[in-house]
């Protein structure tokens, strides 16, 4: 399979999850709307979701920059690293985007940013030390593809999808507790509104826990796709997957490790753990599956 098959791959498995999720979303607010029989519970929670979409869309990068402790450099400050963007950005037809470097050993980098005119990368001190040329330019490729994606705007949509239903959830599980809800039908103790009800309560409960799993395996796909379209401009599959093995060595969570910020690194920033649980919530595919995916591309 060609980087350009990959690419298309992933690029229909992405729009897949995302219409699975808002065919997902949309039963779990008809289902709580229902419960309530009040739609305006619906149109509260997306309105404040909304809000904070609006947030995070334009303030999101200095947010995310600021929580990984990232400075800001010029040229000057590092030429070499300062260069490799560049030549990047004039192969692939991107502006310069602004560059930041973080202090901490371990091997990380990620892009941040709404659109390719308001874009960052970032990469921390232990990746420019560990990395060669090639490895360095192969990591920072991949970033640009998520930049060239556009996938920092999709993730903050899907963001959006969970906190719509997280807010749902624990609304509904709430007034449940303190007995508010649907008491002017007088078929309510019918043994289809107990069991609508029991639904409704199960869901509540399930939902987050299911639209985070559809959000982790949004961004992983997104992985994937940058790693393909990472290779479409360095033309070097090699030099991204020695990266990867090398990164892939560090086992210990960065000093500013955040679980809002996670999905945006290029290796899970929390550490490498090895438990079942943990890559089921993991925000990253395996490396060993991507290493082999590149090496697929030869």
């Amino acid at each position: 399979m060609t980087f350009y098959d990959q690419i298309a791959s992933n690029k229909r498995k992405s729009i897949f999850f995302l219409g699975l999720f808002l065919v997902f979303v949309i039963l779990i607010g008809w289902l709580f709307s229902y419960a309530f029989n009040s739609p305006i519970i619906l149109w509260i929670a997306v309105a404040i979701s909304v809000i904070q979409a609006l947030v995070s869309y334009y303030s999101g990068d200095k947010i995310a920059l600021s929580i990984s402790g990232a400075r800001e450099i010029q040229k000057k400050d590092n030429t070499r690293l300062w260069n490799s963007v560049e030549n990047l950005c004039i192969t692939a037809g991107l502006p310069m985007p602004r560059v930041y470097v973080i202090d901490d050993p371990a091997p990380n980098a990620f892009a941040t940013g709404r659109d390719p005119k308001h874009a960052s990368i970032a990469v921390t001190s232990g990746l420019l030390d560990t990395m060669s040329d090639s490895e360095l330019v192969g990591v920072l490729a991949h970033e640009l593809s998520h930049i060239n994606n556009y996938d920092i705007r999709l993730m903050t949509i899907i963001v959006v999808l969970v906190g719509v239903i997280t807010i749902l959830s624990d609304f509904f599980l709430r007034s449940r507790l303190f007995g508010f809800g649907r008491r002017e039908n007088n078929n309510d103790n019918g043994q289809i509104q107990l069991i609508l009800l029991i639904i409704a309560i199960v869901a509540s409960i399930l939902a987050p826990i299911a639209a985070t799993l559809i959000q982790l395996s949004i961004s992983r796909k997104r992985e994937f796709l940058a790693d393909s379209s990472g290779v479409s401009l360095t033309r070097y599959p090699d030099g991204l997957a020695s990266a990867l093995e090398k990164i892939s060595q560090y086992k210990a969570p960065m000093k500013n490790a955040s679980g809002a910020t996670a999905h945006m690194y290029i290796s899970n920033p929390l550490g490498k753990k090895q438990s079942y649980l943990s890559k089921i919530f993991s925000t990253h595919p395996p490396i060993e599956e991507r290493i082999l995916a590149l090496k697929k591309l030869n």
